[in-house]
């Protein structure tokens, strides 16, 4: 299976370009606190080295023994795998879902670090954020300079102009997930060209297409508004890098157009996944665009940080999205969260694991409604926004999956198809 490759190859890659990562930073470490920099550099690759290791010959999975505030989840998480009913007992690497020891994995790293100050806010994966933003730039360029045109007469545009431009932008934030670093191991996956040119192209790739549904809710909402109820658009984000800026685009488009009164962000709080976003990265990328040396790259990140000091976007972290839990058990695991979603008109859905993690990651029909995969999460209206990089996918028409399976085995985890995905709620 997809999951097999992944456990067997991408993650001990994974491992070895984190223990690289650091070994050379070794001489910063020194220089910023001397011995104990280097010494907390060698435990924490000795920790990660054992790590690799329990991972390449299938052992346990074994608690985790760090005092950080969600450990006690985790653990609780491990004995919930060991009791199952149709369970093998002792869950270990390659015999357990593979959300479970994906997720678990990237909390070990983080644990490596965290258990080790000096160093424990380094995040190891922040240079390949960094270089998948800085080589994505004239896709950069190109965007902001294609939204600051379009923001010069947003005012006058008629509705089925807005309608218009809210597909392209959607479009974008869609094709913008295609930029992911935990799925190429870490290797070069920026976006080169415009992200604009192609997307007439793209259409056909888009499997589930239900933008006109996410339009209309907008609509609506924007019409039936009072004074005293804004609407409030939250974005569930994925990768920093190219893909954050194609939402930041998005999420101010909503606002310029009055479509949307707050945009609501929420990112990782800790170092996920390779590239995902946390506040770190959020802030520093609004930061790059407002002191690019480009006029509307700059424009768009002095709006942005206007955007944050007024409180009209919100950034927000929680420790839930970094636990391997389904969103179905939100409402249990992480109660404050699931009421501050339900205070939303719509909720986008940022990226493949954001999918696995609505869909419980299952091998579904791929016939079975999104509605029923959901298995009752509904805090609000959501829509996915996801390119396929992991075989589970449902909601597709009869017949749809299988005809694309009979040409293209490979579909549902090339990151050449995508879904634009929504679910009502209840």
């Amino acid at each position: 299976s997809f999951a097999y490759f992944t456990i067997k190859d991408r993650l001990p890659q994974i491992l070895t370009r984190v223990i690289d990562t650091l070994h050379r930073h070794k001489n910063e470490f020194f220089e910023e606190h001397g011995e104990k920099g280097v010494e907390a550099e060698k435990r924490a690759i000795s920790f990660l080295s054992k790590l690799r290791n329990e991972l390449q010959t299938d052992k346990p999975v074994t608690p985790l023994e760090d005092e950080l505030p969600d450990a006690v989840l985790w653990n609780q998480y491990l004995d919930y795998q060991r009791n199952l009913p149709n369970g093998n007992g002792e869950p270990s690497w390659f015999q357990s879902p593979w959300l479970y020891v994906e997720c678990y994995m990237y909390r070990r790293i983080h644990a490596a670090l965290a258990q080790n100050p000096p160093i424990d806010n380094f995040d190891v994966f922040k240079e390949g954020k960094a270089q998948n933003f800085f080589e994505s730039q004239e896709a950069v360029i190109a965007l902001c300079t294609y939204f600051q045109e379009l923001l010069k007469n947003i005012k006058d545009l008629d509705e089925k102009l807005l309608h218009e431009e809210l597909f392209k932008l959607l479009q974008v934030s869609l094709w913008g997930n295609k930029c992911d670093l935990s799925f190429s191991a870490g290797e070069d996956s920026s976006q080169k060209s415009s992200p604009l040119q192609s997307l007439e192209n793209m259409v056909p790739y888009i499997l589930v297409n239900d933008m006109e549904k996410v339009w209309s809710l907008l609509v609506n909402a924007k019409k039936n508004r009072t004074e005293r109820s804004n609407v409030r658009v939250d974005i569930i984000l994925d990768n920093a890098g190219f893909e954050l800026v194609s939402d930041l685009v998005l999420a101010d488009f909503l606002i310029s157009s009055k479509l949307a009164d707050e945009v609501y962000f929420h990112g990782k709080s800790i170092p996920w996944y390779v590239s995902d976003t946390t506040k770190h990265d959020f802030n520093w990328t609004v930061k790059q665009l407002g002191s690019a040396n480009h006029m509307w790259m700059s424009r768009c990140g002095i709006n942005w940080e206007g955007n944050l000091k007024k409180g009209v976007w919100v950034f927000r972290d929680h420790m839930f999205w970094t636990l391997p839990h389904d969103f179905s058990s939100m409402s249990e695991v992480a109660p404050d969260l699931y009421a501050e979603l339900q205070k939303s008109n719509l909720l986008l859905f940022k990226g493949d694991l954001n999918y696995r993690k609505l869909t419980g990651d299952r091998k579904w029909e791929y016939s079975v409604p999104f509605h029923q995969a959901l298995n009752k999460f509904h805090p609000a209206p959501l829509c996915s926004l996801r390119t396929l990089k992991s075989d589970t996918q449902v909601g597709l028409k009869p017949g749809q999956g299988e005809q694309i399976q009979a040409s293209e085995p490979e579909w549902m985890v090339s990151g050449k198809y995508g879904v634009v995905q929504f679910d009502a709620g209840l």
